[in-house]
């Protein structure tokens, strides 16, 4: 995907700035500061709460979900801001990411934003397309000083300063109206292939729930398992409480010498090392559990999203993991497939034990509730077919979700590549 085979002007001047460079000869170039104008308006009460994002520039806040991705709300909104539809708006603690735009929302927004009228010759559709473009967006970065990473201060006296490219007003509107429709059918593709990675895994966790639970012959004579969640199992299979094939261990460190491992969703246990810069010395880790090749590691206030690892090299976790040496006759890996399926989830949610749901709560799955729930048990020959069969499955559904992932990556970077090319005169919209 080129832009290359859409028009040019024919005629271009150096624009003045080195980021810009030419320019179509009929536009101008103009300073922020002659363009907007900044007001402060008093809070209304009665408006909704707004955030001004890198991802999507304007958005409605929800005061229910106050997570880490925005800040906390205070209790008093008094001292707020109204930002009206048309208006643009600016994080300037975070422009240099882009935490800026016009607004299509008239609501309320923190104190320390900035707020501007247009006051002549802009269309707040086309600005808000430019202003939000890469080239726009690093050079708002290198406008902004500060020694805090991520709070990087732009006041407005060199905001003012900042150069814009302005079309005459019919050929912003034809570019705003050039890229919404642009922009829509490229956002419609990147929503298909995202839809489609999710039906993938969705698949990924079908094909291996069904392995780890009836096995792999279709037609094999089957038996109720007992189990009310799982219902039938293949007829020569057995169902066992948990305890009959875990056994805990609690041996501890007294040196702290060993490796530390980090129990993580999609690698296991990793090498603390690898995937922190925390420095933790032998001392700080006296008295932590020992894990042996072979065992099994459960996070305890985890288990319900299946966080759980087989051990490869001896080392140390967590006190508050649960660690379990594994029967003679049961392949780890098949267990660990089993204990990271949705079914398998939902009862280790059912059996834990706590204060509070979700990941603000601390639900515990203590051994001698996990050691109750009973499970499927095929023979090993079996557990290692399905394993394997299970690698094959992922490896393929997997390849797949990484081609869809490459299509989206080529998707946005050819928007943002129209984007730009649009808002500064490359190419030429009628």
């Amino acid at each position: 995907m080129k832009t290359v085979a859409l028009p040019k002007h024919n005629s271009f001047e150096p624009s003045g700035f080195d980021w810009v460079g030419d320019v179509p000869s009929h536009w101008s170039v103009e300073k922020l500061g002659s363009i907007l104008k900044p007001i402060s308006k008093k809070n209304r009460p009665d408006l909704p709460l707004l955030s001004i994002t890198r991802e999507q520039g304007v958005i409605e806040r929800d005061v229910e979900d106050q997570d880490s991705n925005h800040n906390f709300i205070p209790d008093d909104l008094s001292g707020y801001k109204v930002l009206r539809k048309g208006q643009f708006g600016m994080n300037k603690m975070k422009a240099w990411q882009g935490s800026y735009g016009v607004s299509p929302y008239t609501g309320i927004v923190s104190p320390a934003y900035f707020i501007f009228d247009f006051v002549r010759g802009v269309d707040p559709n086309f600005f808000n397309a430019a202003i939000r473009s890469r080239l726009y967006i690093s050079y708002f970065g290198s406008a902004s000083d500060g020694v805090r990473i991520g709070q990087w201060d732009l006041n407005q006296s060199r905001m003012r300063q900042i150069p814009v490219l302005l079309p005459p007003l019919p050929e912003q509107r034809a570019i705003a109206a050039f890229l919404d429709k642009k922009c829509a059918k490229i956002d419609e593709a990147v929503r298909i292939k995202e839809e489609q990675i999710t039906l993938l895994r969705e698949r990924r966790q079908i094909l291996i729930q069904q392995a780890v639970t009836r096995g792999l012959n279709p037609d094999a004579p089957m038996k109720d398992s007992g189990i009310d969640w799982i219902g039938e199992i293949p007829a020569h299979w057995e169902a066992v409480p948990l305890k009959r094939l875990f056994r805990e261990r609690n041996r501890r460190t007294r040196t702290g010498e060993e490796t530390l491992f980090s129990l993580r969703m999609v690698e296991g246990l990793v090498p603390h090392d690898d995937v922190s810069e925390k420095l933790i010395t032998d001392a700080d880790l006296v008295d932590y559990k020992k894990v042996y090749a072979g065992q099994l590691v459960m996070n305890r206030m985890r288990a319900s999203i299946g966080l759980f690892g087989i051990v490869d090299h001896p080392g140390l976790v967590s006190p508050d993991y649960a660690t379990f040496d594994v029967r003679d006759n049961l392949f780890g890996p098949f267990y660990l497939n089993l204990f990271k399926t949705a079914l398998m989830g939902n009862r280790f949610r059912l059996s834990s034990r706590g204060l509070g749901t979700g990941s603000s709560g601390f639900m515990r799955l203590y051994t001698e509730n996990f050691g109750s729930i009973s499970v499927p048990v095929p023979t090993y020959g079996e557990q290692q077919e399905i394993v394997k069969y299970i690698y094959g499955v992922t490896e393929k559904i997997d390849g797949a979700i990484r081609l869809k992932k490459s299509q989206i990556n080529t998707l946005k970077e050819y928007k943002a590549s129209l984007i730009n090319e649009a808002v500064t005169g490359k190419i030429k919209v009628t």
